[in-house]
């Protein structure tokens, strides 16, 4: 699964709004907009933010492993 795939995932689990998550790690929800649409990556302190903020490791987020 791709990154972005796997992030609009763990934001609909949540319940959350893009607007939500983007206030939660400190990023402007047009930022996360473009995670969750694959137009952009994150960088190394978003990537840590977003994987703390849904409780999975970095390895799941990244579609590593499907091991959260």
């Amino acid at each position: 699964m791709e990154f972005s795939q796997r992030l609009r995932e763990l934001r609909a689990e949540r319940k959350e709004t893009q607007v939500q998550v983007a206030q939660a790690i400190e990023m402007t929800s047009r930022q996360y907009q473009g995670l969750e649409a694959g137009t952009s990556v994150p960088n190394f302190y978003n990537l840590c933010a977003l994987a703390d903020h849904f409780g999975v490791s970095l390895d799941y987020l990244a579609g590593r492993t499907d091991v959260r």
